[in-house]
């Protein structure tokens, strides 16, 4: 049995009915049933394969591995639980998920492998003393603020809040909630380059 090139044949909207029909003859061995089967469901195979994939070599070779299998697989095809082109849709969808999955797993191995064998920088462990005496400085800064830019400072950098939600949240004017984030912030500037 010669499997036909991918697109070799023109391929338009088919009747669903043929479809079973043809994939019920291909089960019994029919070739010319395949033929006419495959230049059937093809166009429709690639399409779906493609969505999924959104690489089109890769989504030839699924639809031609889908069609292989439909091939092969035709005699279990059983048309009391549905039509012979939801089968083959069937079976090319799930053909293309277990392509996106191996993918994505080989990524997920090499990205595994890639960390297990990353060797730090001699340097790393000077960065994070430095990071934690920063940490350390700015804790020790943030003391010194008066209570009400610290609580303006705190919304905004480690809450995330915008100006116009510290001002919300504190119950205070848009500018006052400015200012008290302008005034706490050169109070943290002037005290870290103090212990500088």
């Amino acid at each position: 049995m010669a499997v036909l090139p991918f697109g070799s044949r023109a391929t338009s909207p088919a009747d669903p009915d043929a479809i079973t029909r043809l994939l019920i003859r291909t089960g019994l061995g029919n070739e010319d049933a395949f033929t006419e089967l495959y230049d059937l469901v093809v166009g429709a195979v690639y399409g779906l394969v493609l969505r999924v994939l959104r690489d089109p070599a890769k989504s030839e070779e699924v639809t031609q591995e889908v069609m292989l299998e439909t091939w092969r697989l035709a005699a279990r095809y059983d048309p009391q639980r549905g039509s012979g082109k939801t089968w083959i849709m069937t079976m090319a969808h799930r053909r293309a998920i277990d392509r996106v999955r191996s993918a994505q797993a080989s990524t997920d191995r090499d990205i595994k492998v890639g960390i297990a064998s990353h060797v730090p920088d001699s340097d790393v462990v000077s960065a994070e003393v430095e990071t934690r005496i920063e940490h350390a400085q700015v804790r020790r800064a943030l003391t010194e603020l008066t209570h009400t830019q610290r609580q303006a400072l705190e919304l905004a950098y480690y809450k995330g809040y915008t100006h116009v939600e510290v001002a919300a949240a504190l119950e205070i004017p848009l500018g006052t909630a400015k200012t008290r984030l302008r005034d706490g912030l050169i109070h943290l500037r002037d005290a870290m380059e103090v212990d500088a």
